[in-house]
């Protein structure tokens, strides 16, 4: 009841969304309705159809304060969803966590479902910050070569701009994909400066920053921009070499303070199989859930000390 309930307000709020649109905006949509219907005609084969749901919805969030915050962290994780989209796959994914959770504790169902809601609200987040995580330092990576690559294309000759379209058509993604956004943006008539800061604004990287900086002062006080990018290079390639040589040291200690977080669980849910009764008395007793609590919380502390210890800036 309750979820059907939950997925029944939701399509009425949707409805009510798209009966409130204003008539100056029905009037633009018959007016570009025949343009919209030639592209339709025009969409190429691979790139999938918007629903005009998806589309009344995105006119009526774009108004709101979180949906640009929403719209930079798919953006930061390069995934082809509108705003709405993604909350609308986050609403289903809370509405099927609520009925797992019922399903599985039964007894305890509210508890359940209150369980799976929370894990179904934060999973798709979680997810995003992995996947923006992973790009970062994949594009981090990368960017040594890149600043390589535009300096020697700059010393030969080429313009900035040239430069950063053979960044895009000769690097492996997400260079490529990056820099071939930034060079369609310039080519619609933004500034170089507004086009990286934009990149920027994607990719928040202290190392692209640099970069981006040297090309704005060599854009506005002139110089030699390609000795520039050479030494700020060599500075970004040695920051990566020390970190990896960082990252093998502290391996040991990172993966102990895993092993450490992972193991009581681990154990807990083993002895649970094997003798259910015997394990059911730490939840039953007032006394085993201070202790759950008290050790949750110092494992927790533990975790976050070890992750500051070897968390070591360059």
């Amino acid at each position: 009841m309750l979820a059907g309930g939950s997925i029944l307000l939701l399509f009425v709020g949707i409805s009510r969304v798209i009966s409130s649109r204003s008539k100056v905006i029905t009037r633009l949509g018959d007016v570009t309705a025949v343009v919209a219907a030639e592209g339709e005609k025009e969409r190429p084969k691979g790139e999938r159809p918007v629903p005009e749901v998806v589309v009344s919805l995105d006119r009526a969030i774009a108004r709101q304060s979180f949906a640009k915050r929403v719209a930079t962290d798919l953006a930061r994780a390069n995934l082809k969803l509108t705003v709405v989209e993604f909350l609308l796959l986050n609403v289903a994914i809370v509405v099927l966590g609520i009925l797992g959770g019922a399903l599985v504790v039964r007894r305890l169902w509210i508890v359940g479902a209150a369980v799976g809601g929370i894990l179904g609200f934060l999973i798709p987040r979680i997810l995003l910050r992995l996947r923006q995580s992973r790009r970062l330092n994949a594009f981090n990576d990368q960017l040594g070569d890149t600043i390589t690559l535009l300096a020697n294309s700059l010393r030969s000759g080429y313009s900035l701009l040239q430069s950063m379209e053979m960044v895009a058509k000769e690097l492996p993604p997400p260079m490529s994909e990056e820099f071939a956004r930034v060079t369609r943006e310039i080519g619609l008539g933004l500034s170089n400066q507004e086009a990286l800061n934009n990149l920027y604004r994607r990719i928040q990287s202290d190392d692209l920053d640099m970069m981006i900086t040297a090309i704005n002062i060599h854009h506005e006080v002139g110089g030699n921009l390609s000795e520039i990018l050479d030494t700020i290079g060599h500075t970004i390639r040695e920051r990566v070499r020390i970190k990896g040589e960082i990252r093998t040291l502290t391996a040991m200690a990172r993966y102990s303070g895993y092993i450490v977080s992972i193991l009581p669980i681990g154990v807990a849910g083993l002895l649970l199989v094997m003798n259910a009764d015997y394990m059911s008395g730490l939840w039953k007793d007032s006394c085993g859930v201070q202790m759950m609590i008290v050790s949750g919380l110092g494992m927790f502390i533990g975790w976050i000390i070890i992750r500051r210890v070897v968390n070591i800036e360059i």
